[in-house]
């Protein structure tokens, strides 16, 4: 069986968040042309791909998947299950926001078939919570984490951001801190960036906001990785850290490069080395879908080199590179190609091997881009 990750996006969406730029909408009034429109894709390409081939996990993102009604989320569950082989034991993810869930509608998600929820806090300081223009305090998202827990959600995940405009190291530890009193096992934590066509890129340009440097994002990061591992956090991917036995399925399955199918607007898809990506906008969306029963708008067959660069890049980033795997995989002698920068890089504690895993340790991690641009694939 062949092991593959089902993501699905939900665009729809409160408001636009000054930092994000991932596609989302403020309209509802397409809500069930869109349900159409997914469990359509769905079975689309379960003709293609449902042979052989076993789900392990369903994430829900956006946007903000959260805001929809439990049924609607059941619905596309039904969908993919109707569709495809899922996992007994799938790992079933829910993006969600505080202030768009209580108790009641939590414990709904959960009898929809949710069994793991990512919490989207990014602070717990109400002034950095206003700066980035979410809908939520520091409060509402405690009494969220209290309340999936109560529900019975017991894999939970929170995800931070470091390095906003004048944050401190006293007060990015003061959000860790709090994180890790509460009833989680899972946290992935970002740094600030700039996007392109964000709001917040744009005031940065206008001059209206200073983003740090790059050496206190770099100490913010490394103090990080230091601290989760201290309150057994493992770090297990660059931006990524669970306590034991709970990493996030749907997250290794990209970087341990599964296959993966992506239903809905901008989502992204990987099998049989090919890749292909829908429209992002929900109209262009439906009506592919409506005409050709997918919303594909391009895709690219990846060449042998393409896709070692891309597995030595996911894997370095995340459990290290197997080099067995990777020899029956690409054949080559990519390690002896690589003999003398990987010396040194074991020779300083950057990377570490052990029985035939070639892994980064802490120190590795925050130079992990600039290892990869040193290694070289034939």
């Amino acid at each position: 069986m062949k092991e593959t990750a089902i993501y699905i996006h939900i665009p729809f969406c409160d408001h636009k968040c000054i930092y994000c730029d991932f596609y989302s909408i403020t309209s509802y009034k397409n809500i069930s042309a869109y349900l159409s429109s997914l469990k359509k894709e769905i079975e689309f390409y379960s003709e293609k791909f449902s042979d052989n081939r076993k789900i392990i996990s369903i994430f829900f993102g956006g946007g903000t998947p959260s805001f929809m009604n439990p049924e609607y989320i059941s619905e596309i569950i039904e969908s993919v299950r109707n569709n495809f082989l899922l996992s007994q034991d799938a790992e079933i993810t829910l993006e969600t926001n505080p202030g768009t869930v209580d108790k009641q509608k939590l414990l709904d998600f959960k009898n929809a078939g949710i069994n793991r929820i990512s919490i989207g806090i990014q602070s717990f300081d109400d002034m950095d919570l206003k700066f980035l223009t979410r809908i939520h305090n520091s409060n509402s998202a405690i009494q969220t984490v209290t309340d999936a827990a109560e529900c019975g959600f017991s894999k939970i995940s929170i995800d931070l951001i470091f390095n906003l405009p004048g944050q401190t190291r006293k007060k990015w530890k003061e959000n860790l801190e709090k994180a890790v009193e509460l009833p989680i096992n899972h946290i992935s934590a970002y740094s600030l960036i700039l996007e392109k066509g964000t709001i917040l890129n744009k005031m940065v340009l206008d001059g209206k906001i200073k983003m740090s440097d790059e050496d206190h994002d770099a100490d913010l990061y490394q103090f990080t990785i230091d601290f989760l591992e201290q309150n057994k956090f493992r770090q297990y991917e660059v931006s990524n850290f669970a306590k034991e036995g709970e990493e996030c399925v749907h997250n290794n399955a990209y970087w341990r490069y599964k296959d993966y199918l992506g239903f809905g607007t901008s989502a992204h898809s990987f099998a049989g080395g090919k890749r292909w990506w829908n429209y992002s906008a929900l109209n262009l969306y439906n009506t592919a879908v409506e005409s050709k029963s997918n919303g594909a708008a391009g895709e690219e067959i990846l060449s042998e080199k393409e896709m070692q660069d891309e597995y030595v890049m996911l894997a370095l980033r995340s459990k290290g590179i197997d080099l067995l795997e990777m020899k029956n995989l690409f054949g080559g002698n990519w390690y002896d190609l690589n003999k003398e920068i990987l010396d040194q890089l074991i020779n300083g504690n950057i990377i570490s091997i052990n029985n035939g895993l070639l892994s980064l340790t802490p120190k590795g991690y925050p130079i992990c881009d600039e290892i990869l641009a040193k290694l070289r694939t034939e």
